[in-house]
């Protein structure tokens, strides 16, 4: 997405709850805003950040081919990133660059983690990033408040579901894939508005 204020206001008008900003990647190109869910994870809101002229387009996570606003990406928790790398290797040979990131939270403490950098394009990538929050004294969810606002289900749509199942299995996961003519990732979410799906 491009306009993170907008997209902010979008949400907490339809779903009741207001996503934090959570700050600037500086080595991206983009910022956030974040809505913590249950069992420590979180939604991401992902946009350019138009002052920083030093990255240019293509960035990140596809939010320089956007043609709506979307779920692009997925992340799993890794505490065995090196494995975590070489298996998904295997299955896109251009997903495999471990870089390092921090900031520094609202109330003063620091995140730190190691991630497996998600590409610029394609538009939806079903394939999930890797992020080990394990060198982090906190977790970005430990320092957000409760926001009433829980993950249901996650699951995509691919034409071809099965190409994923030996690549899910190797790295421990049971994402459902339904086979459609779209690529996509859906989120069913429990808010203080109702249950939606986006």
């Amino acid at each position: 997405m491009q306009h993170l204020d907008k997209a902010v206001s979008n949400f907490q008008e339809k779903f009741g709850v207001c996503p934090i900003f959570g700050g600037y990647h500086r080595t991206q190109g983009t910022k956030n805003a974040l809505v913590k869910l249950n069992d420590r994870t979180y939604l991401e809101l992902l946009a350019s950040d138009h002052h920083n002229q030093d990255i240019l387009p293509p960035r990140w996570m596809g939010v320089d081919i956007l043609s709506r606003n979307q779920i692009t990406r997925w992340a799993i928790r890794s505490q065995k990133l090196q494995e975590d790398r070489k298996i998904i290797l295997r299955h896109h040979e251009h997903m495999g660059t471990i870089a390092e990131g921090s900031r520094v939270t609202a109330n003063g403490s620091e995140l730190t983690w190691q991630l497996l950098v998600p590409l610029a394009v394609p538009e939806v990538e079903l394939i999930p990033f890797a992020i080990d929050w394990s060198s982090s004294a906190t977790h970005p969810c430990d320092v957000m408040p409760e926001m009433g606002c829980e993950l249901i289900e996650l699951y995509g749509t691919h034409p071809n579901p099965d190409q994923f199942v030996e690549l899910f299995e190797a790295l421990g996961l049971e994402l459902q894939l339904i086979k459609s003519k779209e690529i996509s990732l859906k989120a069913t979410l429990k808010t203080p508005r109702g249950i939606f799906e986006i």
